[in-house]
């Protein structure tokens, strides 16, 4: 079981034609503190509000196996369950999945 993880939507898709009605899920594995992490999220602010921000604590029991994988590579990103980036936030990279995303579920 995760120590934390937290879950934020900043805005509904309610309202919004162009978005589908079910968020993507973006997970920033992470750990507390994590100035890079912040700074990453604070990168992707402006598209926040497109997707469910989910961060999961690599340093909390029961997350060994996460530890072992991503503490070197913090900020690590996945965006609906894929891989998607590491060590910084690539805003082209995730304006890509999110098209791709919204392409297919609108």
């Amino acid at each position: 079981m995760n120590k934390w993880c937290s879950k934020t939507v900043l805005q509904s898709s309610r309202g919004h034609s162009s978005l589908p009605n079910q968020l993507p899920i973006l997970t920033l594995f992470t750990k507390d503190p994590c100035p890079l992490c912040d700074k990453a999220v604070k990168k992707l602010e402006p598209f926040l509000n497109q997707v469910t921000l989910e961060k999961i604590d690599i340093t909390a029991p029961g997350n060994e196996s996460l530890w072992e994988k991503y503490r070197y590579d913090i900020p690590v990103f996945h965006f609906n369950g894929k891989y998607l980036m590491k060590h910084r936030a690539d805003v082209d990279l995730f304006t890509k999945a999110l098209g791709e995303y919204l392409k297919m579920h609108t």
